[in-house]
């Protein structure tokens, strides 16, 4: 293969990668609209199908800390291309199941695919692209993240009012096999450079960990659930992750390598990022929950009403790079995160007599930042990061994403939770709610709140931070 050939494959690997992770990232919003119609078919409550949704989130938890290692020891595209296969195969026997227990066992296998899918993509991308094609190549695989969660709702209750629920599940299909040709063909098939022992220690202490901060946080997003249980399988979570953290530290070959988090650049975007996430992942919970509640909009209204944050997503992806090229990534990080703050702010303050051109303009400008932040974040995490460190930094920052996104939804939750509480409408022992439009107002405050707290951390960045990767290379070149 020629030195042309070569470059043209590689060009292509973050638009396969993107692919898989629409996919996957579209398969854990899509089905919260199908669960009444799931549940009318397996004869069940729609709470019992939440332990499918809940299975494949711990399946996740457990999954995600060894893909760096199965990928370093037996390939990345073997493991990428498996990763697809067990996807599409469990998404046929997600459509087909016939019983709770049928469809819960797809779901911890689709679930093990989705583990090993988008750690090892992002790996495939960073490993293969230069410093100065990064932030285009990042910008692209992160798309699937920032808009699957806006407009998956939609697309679901789409599918299954006009078609039927095994569509949200089989529709993968055809893109499976797409993205296993195109892997086959395109993708190399690269090993780690040390052949590392399997840290069974870490592996048990990683999975526990992150099992019981999800499922804690899924608990707590959970209205009728006792809010004390929630909190102790967080604690719990909390003190394994520093067992994990203490003997990943220790260890000769630890599972997830915390050493990362001594590169500047890489330790800001996990710390101050996770903060940043939460508050704004809050957003996605919130709002259709104040439409439908507070202003009493039918779902398909709300989701019309969601789309400009979808749009907003999209629209800024073609502008992120040379923004980020104008100003650089501190600059970019510090300021977009407090605008970002500022209009979870503004959400709160939204009426059901608020004309809907600025409903329509807030969600737009939030759905913008939330854009702009989320690239930032995930290109400026590899600026520093050595070639032996890639595996252990993409892992790392595929559990620290996984994680806050769970977080956000629970701080959402908890956070409306306990504002019903303090206005007398909700018992947080019980769990018993009664929420009223002024709950959501100070539960998007807390949001805002912690969003704009986290852009304290960024001042930490050094102000030539991601100039590797050609953040503010036109305001340098104008200063020379």
């Amino acid at each position: 293969m020629t030195a042309g050939q070569s470059s043209s494959r590689l060009h292509w690997l973050p638009f396969i990668v993107a692919a898989t992770f629409f996919m996957e990232y579209l398969d854990t919003t899509i089905i919260a609209t199908a669960l009444p119609q799931m549940a009318q078919a397996f004869k069940v409550g729609p709470n019992e199908l939440s332990l499918g949704m809940t299975a494949y989130m711990l399946t996740l938890a457990v999954f995600i800390p060894i893909s760096g290692w199965v990928a370093d020891r037996l390939g990345s595209r073997t493991v990428f291309g498996s990763a697809i296969v067990i996807f599409t195969l469990a998404s046929v026997l997600c459509g087909i199941s016939s019983s709770v227990f049928e469809f819960t066992a797809a779901r911890i296998l689709q679930g093990m695919g989705g583990a090993l899918m988008v750690p090892v993509g992002r790996l495939i991308v960073v490993r293969n692209t230069s410093k100065d094609k990064l932030m285009q190549a990042i910008s692209t695989i992160t798309w699937p993240a920032i808009v699957a969660p806006v407009v998956g709702p939609s697309l679901g209750g789409f599918i299954t009012t006009y078609f039927s629920w095994h569509w949200i599940f089989l529709i993968n299909v055809p893109f499976g096999i797409a993205a296993l040709i195109a892997v086959a063909k395109l993708v190399p098939n690269e090993r780690g450079t040390q052949r590392r022992p399997l840290d069974m220690v870490g592996f048990f202490l990683s999975g526990t960990a992150l099992t019981s901060l999800l499922y804690g946080t899924e608990l707590a997003s959970h209205t009728e659930t006792n809010l004390t249980v929630a909190i102790l399988f967080i604690l719990a979570g909390i003190v394994l992750g520093v067992f994990s953290y203490r003997h990943g530290m220790r260890s000769e070959h630890p599972l997830l390598d915390y050493s990362t988090l001594k590169v500047p650049t890489f330790n800001v975007t996990i710390v101050a990022g996770s903060f940043t996430r939460i508050g704004i992942e809050a957003v996605p919970y919130l709002l259709p929950l104040l439409f439908q509640i507070g202003f009493g909009l039918s779902a398909f209204h709300s989701g019309l009403l969601l789309l400009a944050s979808a749009l907003g997503n999209l629209g800024m992806k073609m502008f992120t790079t040379r923004v980020l090229q104008r100003f650089g990534f501190r600059r970019v990080a510090l300021n977009n995160a407090a605008i970002a703050g500022v209009f979870v702010l503004a959400c709160g303050l939204l009426t059901a007599t608020t004309p809907v051109p600025v409903v329509l303009m807030t969600i737009f400008i939030y759905g913008l930042s939330r854009s702009m932040q989320f690239t930032t974040l995930a290109t400026l995490a590899y600026a520093d990061v050595s070639e032996a460190q890639k595996s252990a930094a993409s892992t790392l920052w595929s559990v620290a994403q996984q994680m806050t996104i769970g977080m956000g939804i629970a701080f959402g939750a908890l956070a409306l939770r306990i504002a019903s509480y303090f206005n007398g409408g909700t018992d947080l022992a019980s769990g018993e709610a009664h929420f009223s439009v002024t709950d959501f107002h100070w539960a998007f405050a807390m949001a805002g709140v912690v969003t704009l707290c986290s852009a304290l951390g960024y001042r930490m960045l050094a102000k030539d931070a991601g100039n590797n990767l050609g953040g503010g290379a036109r305001a340098n070149a104008k200063g020379r």
